[in-house]
């Protein structure tokens, strides 16, 4: 049984580096092992309540997404030369001195804005919503680029003056004593705070780290359970309502909801509890043909929702229920499925068609089992985000595919079912064809795997796997979710193997 362990205390002062133990076995103060070895979770992995937000904002191009990345050990914001790039808060949990916090990378405040276009109003919902954020943190990193002072500039730190006691300053691209002339500039308007760093060479991060950790309250930070939350990406073309989808989730207004196609660009995540259980949902820029990709931000941002297939459970596919099915659709589907995840065809903007009830329903059910021959297992639900009409349904239907990706059947129960099988419905045999299923054994779960020992497996018809395949669903509850079967060759039956 697992030793007990006292709640985490974030309050702790930092202990100096001669008083910091070396030994490997103890645990960081901010884990609670009171589980047993093996099942508690990273602490990346946790939920926390209470935890300080740290929000990192200036104007475009100063290099706030870079400092994100840097904090966090990885790339999670797009980063690039081309100003604005950064448009949703992109928000996640950091660890400065080991101790957690809700670190934010804003979008850029812009000055100069065309009036009257499209542009103009993303780029003021952009700061509209980066204010907001200021306005929430505990700690505000107001990074700053050395050099010429911008009316950007001013005017940003300017709006910063009633946050005079949560700010930092920042002044960005200092590498190796570079532009140090320039950078003291900023001392000119007087911040209690400023500090000369290298996001992207790492200069006197560490300082600035200390810094961000010693105006931080963590008595209130707790770790809400060791459980690992329910991950769903939500993917799909352009202006499908992913947006909506995830505000409406989340309660929140953290990605930018706009007519303009492509607004999301950074994949934002997003918490929320339903059922009982944890979320987190990560939103993804809109994925179109290859061929219609030119800009670096756009292939960058497709790049990242791809990549979320790698760290998600269950993939929300989002398909505009008025305009119907794309090849693109298709492309997705099929990625998801090779990775073996849970899949929900979402049927959004329900509410925007001429019919609605169950015929409709039926009817498109029968179109998407068409279009999507091999996918007749996986649920397809009717919504409208956008006045949350049928997320209920989604919500316990993304559980119930979650309970099928992380079941386990035992090898003993596993086998008597192979066995009923195979009397059920013996294995065909010919003079060039004779073989003998062995036994089978579950490889994972999430994605689930099943191995299948048999004495000439390159033999065994497709017909015959595809009926072990239908078994294995039918049979064991696997029944909305990709299943994956391997054959393997095996001369020993299962009671013979070595144990």
């Amino acid at each position: 049984m697992a030793k007990k362990k006292s709640k985490p205390d974030f309050s702790k002062p930092k202990e100096s580096q001669t008083e910091k133990t070396t030994v490997k076995e103890e645990m960081p103060d901010f884990i609670d092992d009171s589980t047993p070895t093996g099942e508690t979770a990273a602490p990346e992995d946790m939920e926390y309540e209470g935890l300080p937000v740290v929000v990192i904002a200036g104007r475009p191009n100063v290099g706030k997404s870079t400092l994100f990345n840097r904090f966090l050990h990885k790339r999670i914001a797009i980063t690039n030369d081309q100003p604005g790039v950064t448009r949703d808060p992109v928000e996640a949990t950091a660890f400065f001195n080991d101790k957690p916090v809700h670190l934010v990378d804003t979008g850029g405040y812009k000055l100069t804005r065309d009036i009257g276009t499209k542009e103009a109003e993303l780029d003021d919902y952009v700061v509209e919503r980066s204010l907001e954020m200021i306005e929430k943190a505990d700690v505000v990193i107001l990074l700053l680029e050395a050099g010429v002072i911008t009316g950007e500039d001013e005017e940003f730190i300017l709006k910063m003056r009633p946050y005079w006691n949560k700010l930092i300053a920042a002044v960005n691209k200092t590498e190796g004593g570079k532009n140090e002339a320039e950078a003291w500039n900023y001392a000119k308007y007087g911040f209690d705070n400023l500090i000369l760093i290298s996001a992207e060479h790492g200069d006197r991060i560490g300082e600035l780290t200390d810094l961000v950790e010693s105006k931080c309250d963590f008595s209130k930070v707790k770790v809400l359970s060791a459980d690992r939350p329910i991950k769903i990406a939500i993917l799909g073309k352009p202006n499908t309502g992913k947006s909506t989808l995830s505000n409406k989730l989340t309660h929140t207004e953290n990605s930018i909801v706009c007519d303009y196609a492509g607004t999301t660009r950074d994949v934002v995540e997003g918490e929320f509890s339903y059922g009982g259980r944890q979320f987190k949902v990560l939103d993804t820029a809109g994925i179109r043909r290859k061929a219609k990709v030119h800009d670096d931000v756009e292939y960058y941002s497709v790049n990242r929702a791809i990549k979320t297939l790698d760290e998600c459970d269950i993939v929300f596919l989002m398909i505009d229920a008025v305009e119907g099915l794309a090849e693109q659709d298709k492309k997705i589907c099929s990625l998801a499925f090779e990775k073996g995840r849970g899949i929900i065809f979402v049927l959004n903007k329900w509410d925007l068609k001429e019919e609605q009830g169950n015929k409709a329903v039926k009817a498109a059910r029968e179109w998407m089992n068409i279009m999507f021959g091999q996918m007749d297992f996986a649920p397809i639900l009717p919504l409208s985000a956008l006045e949350g009409k049928g997320i209920k349904d989604l919500l316990n239907t993304a559980i119930s595919l979650y309970e099928q990706l992380t079941r386990k059947i035992g090898t003993s129960s596993l086998n008597a079912a192979l066995q009923d099988w195979l009397d059920r419905y013996p294995p065909p045999a010919s003079k060039t064809a004779h073989f003998k299923i062995r036994y089978m054994t579950q490889a994972s779960t999430n994605p689930v795997q099943f191995i299948i020992f048999a004495t000439k497996p390159e033999v065994v018809p497709e017909p015959y796997i595809t009926y072990l395949k239908n078994r294995i669903r039918e049979d064991l509850g696997f029944d909305q979710i990709p299943v994956q079967l391997e054959l393997k060759g095996s001369r020993q039956k299962w009671e013979n193997r070595e144990r």
